[in-house]
């Protein structure tokens, strides 16, 4: 059967290709191995942690009597014994899963997407041949796209048995919440499954082999986070690794490299991801990859044979279901010669730990590093109504303004919807403002996003500060 584009893979990038060339009338095919559309994004990954985190989050508050207080109460359920229903906590990842798959399935058939399912491999350039309970059968195209996304990977010597120890697409296949859990990888992963944990009562040791969590974030949101962290009783041990596993009637033993052994019920291994490439055929047509099984791409995420494009996860970083899209829409237009642009250089990051966490653009280190010359404007949450009333004590929202020009060259925050606020930031820095923008404008009271005009003034009084002083 022929058809104009294939994608293989139904997760965020591959629904972008497919709804972008149906739109521009094209006839397009979808290949998906998995029983249902969405992949591993719904499935197992970004929609099942965050629901899960949010079922916590505010069973956190709600069972303490925190709501509307300070989070410092935080962590109070495991020095009460009391740890929250793990079966109640999974209803609305069970929800949401199945709603939005049914969302994605409903919109792919609105716009006449055919929908294969099977496991794909490449026979050609041109052909993709399909392995499923119907047999073998053979589709073509002059245009295929790889959205196979990507899964966890454990080093060899720490092996996942789902049982008591798990990666991150497992986890939640947990039947009870553990009164203790070694996350190993203090990445963005394993940072969000320990604030979720801890949040729920359980004893958290986050280890990493480096001497820093999120490396790339800036280091004063970092270190409200790691305040967080203690605060909710979460040890982090950093310039670790685990050197083995070892498992009795009694629990397990982790063992450290620096002599120190853990005892924890189970075990998380964050250590970074796979490409899905395996038994697709890449090398048989010449694709190349990493040893992660990464795809390498060029900006508009052509693969090594020009007619093959690869999108998502399966690429590399940023591996964010946002940029995913944006690569598959991008990758499309690009295929069908429609006008388009590369990514953009700056884009919002969300970590989902407790609290949330969003940046944007530039940290203060890359600046001070730069030489660039720029102010710091800071907001706290408590400094706002809207903080009082959600009970964020923790909150922070940093802009970081060039002294010349005022423009924004970053937005760093941490607490509250931070993933919501950003956008604030984002559609300021990309339609060219400055900060004097957040001065002049008119905020809704009392709201979160109040924490920018605070911010801007705290900037500007800085700047003018300095012209006065001149």
């Amino acid at each position: 059967m022929n058809f104009d584009l294939i994608v293989i893979g139904s997760g965020p990038a591959g629904q972008r290709v497919a709804i972008q060339g149906a739109k521009a009338g094209k006839k397009v095919a979808v290949i998906e191995e998995l029983s249902a559309v969405g992949g591993w994004c719904v499935h197992t990954g970004t929609l099942p942690s965050k629901s899960f985190r949010e079922s916590v989050y505010r069973w956190s508050l709600g069972s303490r009597g925190t709501l509307g207080k300070s989070s410092e109460h935080v962590g109070l359920a495991l020095k009460r014994g009391k740890l929250p229903d793990m079966s109640r906590l999974l209803k609305r990842r069970d929800r949401v899963v199945k709603n939005e798959a049914k969302v994605i399935f409903d919109q792919l058939n609105r716009n006449k997407v055919k929908l294969i399912q099977g496991r794909a491999k490449l026979k050609s350039p041109n052909e993709v041949e399909v392995t499923s309970k119907k047999g073998v059968e053979t589709f073509r195209a002059p245009f295929i796209f790889l959205a196979v996304g990507a899964r966890p990977v454990a080093p060899v010597h720490l092996k996942v048995d789902k049982k008591r120890v798990f990666d991150s697409d497992s986890i939640l296949g947990l039947k009870k919440i553990p009164k203790s859990l070694v996350v190993l990888g203090a990445g963005i992963i394993g940072c969000e499954y320990a604030s979720i944990f801890s949040m729920a009562g359980t004893k958290v040791y986050l280890i990493d082999r480096r001497h820093e969590i999120l490396a790339s974030v800036d280091r004063e949101i970092v270190a409200h986070l790691s305040e967080h962290f203690v605060s909710q009783g979460m040890e982090v041990l950093l310039e670790a690794e685990a050197t083995a596993i070892k498992s009795s009637a009694q629990g397990l033993l982790v063992e450290l490299s620096g002599g120190r052994k853990l005892k924890a019920e189970v075990v998380l291994i964050s250590q970074g991801r796979f490409g899905n490439t395996e038994g697709l055929g890449l090398e048989d047509i010449g694709i190349r990859k990493n040893e992660r099984g990464l795809i390498q791409v060029d900006k508009f995420f052509r693969t090594s044979v020009p007619n093959i494009y690869a999108v998502g996860d399966v690429v590399g970083a940023p591996a964010l279901a946002s940029t995913s899209m944006e690569q598959g829409r991008i990758a499309c237009r690009h295929a069908l010669k429609l006008e388009e642009s590369p990514m953009p250089q700056f884009f919002p990051y969300g970590i989902y730990t407790i609290p949330e966490i969003s940046v944007l653009g530039q940290t203060e280190e890359e600046l001070i590093a730069a030489k660039a010359n720029f102010v710091v404007g800071k907001a706290r949450y408590r400094e706002l109504a809207r903080g009082q009333i959600v009970g964020d004590q923790w909150g922070l929202l940093k802009l970081l303004v060039e002294k010349k020009s005022r423009k924004l060259l970053g937005v760093h925050i941490v607490g509250d919807s931070a993933a919501d606020l950003i956008h604030i930031g984002q559609a300021v820095i990309d339609l060219g403002g400055d900060v004097n923008y957040f001065i002049k404008s008119v905020f809704n009271y009392p709201t979160l996003a109040e924490a920018y005009k605070t911010a801007a003034f705290h900037a500007v009084n800085q700047l003018e500060g300095t012209l006065f002083i001149k």
